[in-house]
């Protein structure tokens, strides 16, 4: 037994039964749920576990495409806690929750699980004599359902507004105070899991808010936790009786929900080597950012890996439409935020809040290393509104953003980029999870359809 579990059963005497959870490659939680005086064997040997729990579609069916089903017999693989994620679950009764991570029997890294793809692009950077700094931003909408079955924003006012035009009120105070209690719970709970949140804020759309992380010099760590605070965030409004989407665009009037992650690297001193008195940063952060220029678009099925992603994407949105990149402007994909010479770093915007978070990270940090190794030229930043740069403007066509979920597939299928900042293997579960889901999406019969076309046509 290790150290944290001991620390654990002797902290939480009341705790009963705790979940068992690891990342499918869709971003989807899956486990199951133990005693606790089953943890003792989890810690001393692992939990062997369907391998095909990796190989499931967005919606929990098989894809077999990936090898993982009846291909290999639907074989057991080994699962193992990930350190210092064994805490209690406050919004489940008796209950805490760890984090696994899949390995093959013999102990080498199960290639389905995008965690271990995180790790190999840190050790990339690390490889170069980098540290990643890394922190996650992820945009989400609180909603409640009335009975006659709509949803609408989270709060005391909502059943008043029925048929009433929303009011933005963007940054608005009155919406995070209708919800005080509900994220008053949130925060202890994120303090009952050692989870670093920081400021809180209500985003653009009405029911749409944000509460960012802090930084970690240790970007598999600084994932894990972006990844614990959304199930988190779920779990409280599901005791609050409300609903906590990551959906990238569950509203077409209302504005996309993103994820934004920041990177800067720290040499063997700890100090950013983005860091300068100049806005744009260090030639090294220019380089990072021409590594992100150059391998966006054959890489966005990271960013936006749905059919609603690419809802989110339009003018003038604050979603990116362009590959570019600007200081302290917003309207460009990558960001320099404005701030201190020592707090230089790059904001990756392309990110919407329904990405696999291990996924897009292992993308961007692999992306960052490409940029050095090949001392990148992201060219002049955007000055100005950054929707204005048309596709003609873009120095080459294969930086032109994919316009639809198709495209995407079919360009990260012909990645090299990819195919390596991945692994080989993940690369090609990833893309049959997806193929899947987006026949699957397109071949359904939409209530759009039915409203548009039953009587009409």
């Amino acid at each position: 037994m290790s150290e944290e579990l001991e620390q654990f059963l002797h902290d939480y005497p009341e705790l009963q039964g705790v979940q068992l959870f690891l990342t499918d490659p869709s971003g989807v939680a899956r486990g199951k749920n133990v005693r606790r005086d089953e943890l003792a064997t989890l810690y001393a040997h692992g939990r062997n576990v369907a391998g095909s729990i990796l190989g499931l579609d967005v919606t929990g069916a098989d894809v077999e495409a990936t090898g993982l089903v009846w291909e290999s017999g639907d074989a057991d693989k080994l699962c193992l806690p990930v350190p210092g994620t064994l805490k209690p679950a406050p919004w489940l009764p008796h209950t805490g929750q760890v984090m696994l991570s899949m390995y093959e029997l013999d102990g080498r890294p199960a290639p389905a699980d995008a965690r271990h793809a995180l790790a190999r692009a840190a050790a990339r950077v690390a490889a170069l004599g980098y540290t990643p700094v890394f922190a996650c931003e992820v945009e989400f909408y609180l909603l409640q359902r009335l009975p006659d079955g709509q949803l609408v924003p989270a709060g005391p006012q909502a059943p008043q507004r029925l048929g009433v035009p929303d009011r933005i009120e963007a940054y608005g105070l009155t919406r995070l105070d209708d919800l005080a209690g509900f994220f008053q719970d949130v925060f202890a709970a994120a303090h009952a899991q050692g989870l670093p949140v920081g400021t809180l804020m209500s985003e653009y759309a009405p029911g749409q808010y944000e509460i960012t992380l802090q930084h970690r010099a240790d970007a598999l760590r600084a994932v894990d936790e972006a990844i614990l605070f959304k199930r988190l965030l779920r779990g409280v409004a599901a005791q609050h009786g409300l609903i906590a989407s990551f959906m990238a665009k569950p509203f077409t009037q209302r504005a996309g929900s993103g994820a934004h992650l920041h990177v800067s690297l720290a040499d063997g001193a700890g100090r950013n080597v983005f860091a300068a008195d100049a806005p744009e940063g260090t030639p090294l952060l220019r380089q990072a950012i021409g590594g992100l220029l150059a391998t966006a678009a054959e890489s966005f099925l990271a960013f936006a890996p749905n059919g609603n992603s690419y809802r989110r994407f339009k003018l003038e949105s604050y979603a990116p439409v362009s590959a570019n990149w600007g200081v302290n402007n917003r309207s460009v994909s990558l960001r320099i935020p404005a701030g201190p010479p020592a707090s230089r770093h790059v904001e990756h915007r392309f990110c919407g809040a329904d990405a696999n978070l291990y996924v897009a990270a292992a993308t961007v940090l692999s992306a960052v290393a490409w940029g050095l190794e090949h001392k990148a030229d992201p060219g002049p930043p955007v000055s100005g509104n950054g929707y204005t740069q048309s596709v003609a403007t873009l120095p080459e066509p294969a930086l032109r953003l994919p316009l639809t979920w198709e495209e995407a597939l079919a360009r990260a299928r012909e990645s090299e980029f990819l195919r390596e900042a991945l692994g080989e293997a993940f690369h090609g579960i990833y893309l049959a999870i997806k193929a899947q889901e987006c026949a699957a999406y397109r071949a359904e019969v939409t209530s759009t359809d039915r409203d548009w076309y039953l009587r009409s046509v």
